[in-house]
């Protein structure tokens, strides 16, 4: 599995640098296995630096987490046009989605599977990142394109069912090695039969 760094621009802070030193630990060795000096061999730097920055590996894991899952709001609200028709809306924000986790996988099934195993640390990051998406889902829902076929927004539990589901069906798709292009067709099966429905 390969990650795309999620620093941005040319010139790093050291934390950026901490945080892809973890995603490239994660990537390697997985989350459990990898330890605070995988991260600075990779970041090339020190383990004082390290705790400078962060207090433990949990702290900069709920750190580069909170910034993919930044990167990914961001990535599927700007795909989607909401002026567009409402099923090349759901296209365009699965597609979306579907680049961000191809460029992140390690990072991707760390969200969904380890990041639970933290217990209360990780329980603040866990309902942002659910409260987020089922928000951008309702958002995009009651834009232009879909107001016009006459659709209602999705509701918040009916946004949650779907991120839940998406979210475990991208899991297996990852542990499994599998192109995570394949899971386009029933996310985009799914969303549309509950946009529908409502």
């Amino acid at each position: 599995m390969r990650t795309t760094p999620l620093a941005a621009g040319p010139h790093p802070s050291v934390a950026d640098r901490l945080l892809d030193g973890l995603a490239s630990a994660i990537t390697e060795r997985g989350y459990r296995d990898s330890t605070v000096a995988d991260v600075v061999r990779y970041a090339r730097t020190s383990k004082r630096t390290f705790y400078e920055q962060f207090a433990s590996k949990e702290e900069c894991l709920i750190e580069m987490l909170r910034r993919n899952h930044s990167d990914l709001i961001a990535g599927i609200g700007a795909a989607v046009e909401p002026e567009a028709d409402w099923r090349l809306q759901i296209d365009k924000a699965v597609g979306a989605y579907i680049d961000h986790i191809s460029a992140r996988p390690a990072i991707t099934l760390c969200w969904i599977r380890e990041a639970p195993g933290l217990g209360a640390a990780a329980r603040p990051l866990h309902r942002l990142v659910m409260g987020d998406l089922t928000d951008l889902l309702v958002s995009l829902t009651g834009n232009p394109g879909f107001r016009r076929a006459g659709l209602d927004p999705i509701t918040a539990p009916v946004a949650l069912i779907l991120v839940g589901g998406l979210r475990e069906l991208t899991a297996l798709f990852v542990e499994d090695e599998r192109d995570v292009h394949g899971i386009a067709a029933p996310a985009v099966a799914a969303a549309t039969a509950l946009v529908s429905a409502g």
